[in-house]
């Protein structure tokens, strides 16, 4: 009897052994089992984001307290919703003002493969951007379309883009540095891959940048885009376009799909509330 229960305590000391062994081995290598990464809790620094928020886009957004955003237009965003254990796909889908600064955008840095969910500028809080560009589908976009003259030195056509924010303006700036460019990267710009168009981000029900006249896609035959390459994998980063190219961007307030986990490396999009200026 006595042997019997020695025998038995050995065992569940040995089996407790083994699943500390397994838990210590899991938390040193980064895996916990199901869970899932949360979302949604404001960032340390959110005065400063939406301070910069207010100062990007003078002529739409007039102020914010410690609740609300406040356009120039009376109209009031809250500019959090209190959730704070959203999933990624959540952070995606419903997001709030604050959650759009969930990722700080990596301006200056070297191009590399971004940690796991960082998509730095990929959350929008869509009814902030429907208020200051309007609903393409309501006909609100296309009226402050101007054609933008794309490497004219170049011969690179022109480029529909939004005259809201000063897009357009910031646009023809890039074109103007990127012109001057050597002969062996305008390869990477020329021609362009799309500008306006009035359609949802692909696999989403969101409106893309693209739809309210603010972003544009440079040449595709140098893309690199995360659902090309992995289907439901994680994305594993793939780049071709120059740092140079993207600076240039940057410069005048346009973001790069190519910091995000989920890449799009020919993308650019107008977000200078990003920037960290």
């Amino acid at each position: 009897m006595a042997d019997a229960l020695i025998h038995t305590v050995s065992a569940v000391q040995r089996k407790r052994f083994v699943l500390s062994l397994a838990f210590a081995i899991n938390a040193l290598s980064g895996v916990t089992g199901s869970a899932e990464e949360r979302y949604g809790a404001a960032p340390q620094d959110i005065k400063e984001s939406l301070d910069r928020l207010v100062r990007a886009y003078p002529d739409k957004i007039r102020a914010h307290d410690n609740e609300f955003l406040i356009l120039g237009s009376g109209l009031k965003f809250r500019t959090s919703d209190g959730r704070t254990n959203k999933t990624f796909e959540e952070l995606l889908k419903e997001p709030d003002i604050d959650d759009m600064f969930y990722a700080r955008y990596p301006l200056g840095g070297a191009p590399a493969q971004p940690a796991r969910n960082i998509d730095p500028g990929r959350v929008r809080f869509e009814p902030l951007f429907v208020a200051m560009y309007g609903d393409c589908n309501k006909n609100e976009v296309a009226k402050n379309l101007r054609q933008v003259r794309w490497l004219p030195k170049h011969a690179g056509g022109s480029a529909a883009i939004t005259e809201v924010n000063g897009v357009a303006s910031a646009l023809e700036a890039v074109s103007r540095e990127l012109d001057e460019l050597p002969g062996d990267l305008i390869k990477f710009v020329k021609p362009l891959a799309g500008t306006y168009n009035c359609r949802k981000i692909a696999g989403t029900d969101l409106k893309s940048m693209h739809a309210y006249g603010a972003a544009v896609d440079i040449n595709i035959r140098y893309a690199n885009y995360w659902r090309w390459a992995t289907g439901d994998q994680q994305p594993v980063w793939r780049n071709q376009i120059p740092i140079r190219i993207v600076r240039i961007f940057e410069k005048h307030g346009f973001i790069w799909g190519g910091y995000w986990h989920h890449y799009d490396t020919m993308h650019f999009e107008y977000r200078p509330e990003l920037m960290g200026r």
